[in-house]
């Protein structure tokens, strides 16, 4: 659970820097921050999406996916959680802790990272995700202001929860169900990244499911 507290305490470092300017800098500063995230997101997204074992079980996994999230309406109820926490007032608060959870945990280096620190003891992986986490937290709370704080307990709870049960994910996982998982997490990255540069409005978060369906219909098909 260390590492997943350090990769917390680099976030909240990046995410206070981050606030420091966002009081500092005018709007048209502001827009490059937020283009300068979206391309960031739009080019990990890319990188993620492209390494992926099979398409056609991505391809159904977010189709999935994104009907079971619209019908639970996973998006619309983070997002009121994360305003709980900011107040009425602020509107920016919820989507600043949804888009933030979602770059801080849908990487490979999240799942694979988590299950090394809880199986080998190794931290490498979630120190250097820690240091890219930490800037990227910086740019975003620079964007989207306080809700970048409470991403950290996301970090705290996705991460410790597979450092955890690392031994247990590893061997049922395997290689190719931590490179489904974070290829999905790379469309769903592209996804938020065409809301930061301003293309089109997608609601990531209800794909969210698509990241357990994934590996799910990986290894059906395996099966079969």
């Amino acid at each position: 659970m260390i590492a997943c507290v350090i990769n917390a305490c680099a976030v909240v470092i990046g995410a206070f820097i981050g606030l420091l300017f966002k009081t500092r800098i005018n709007e048209e500063f502001k827009r490059i921050v937020m283009l300068s995230a979206g391309l960031v997101t739009l080019v990990l997204g890319l990188d993620m999406a492209l390494d992926t074992p099979n398409v056609i079980v991505l391809l159904f996994a977010l189709i999935l996916g994104g009907f079971v999230g619209f019908a639970l309406r996973i998006e619309d109820r983070i997002l009121s959680l994360g305003n709980r926490f900011g107040g009425s007032g602020d509107s920016s608060f919820g989507l600043g802790f949804l888009n933030s959870s979602l770059l801080f945990c849908s990487g490979a280096m999240s799942i694979v990272g988590s299950i090394e620190a809880g199986t080998t003891g190794n931290y490498d992986l979630i120190l250097i995700k820690s240091v890219m986490d930490g800037f990227m937290a910086i740019v975003f709370a620079a964007s989207y202001g306080k809700g970048v704080f409470l991403s950290a307990a996301t970090i705290v709870v996705y991460q410790g929860a597979i450092t955890l049960l690392g031994s247990q994910l590893e061997p049922i996982l395997g290689e190719e169900g931590i490179a489904t998982i974070s290829s999905c997490g790379g469309f769903l990255l592209l996804m938020l990244s065409f809301g930061l540069l301003e293309i089109r409005s997608v609601k990531t978060g209800n794909f969210l499911p698509s990241l357990v369906i994934a590996p799910v219909l990986g290894a059906l098909i395996e099966l079969f």
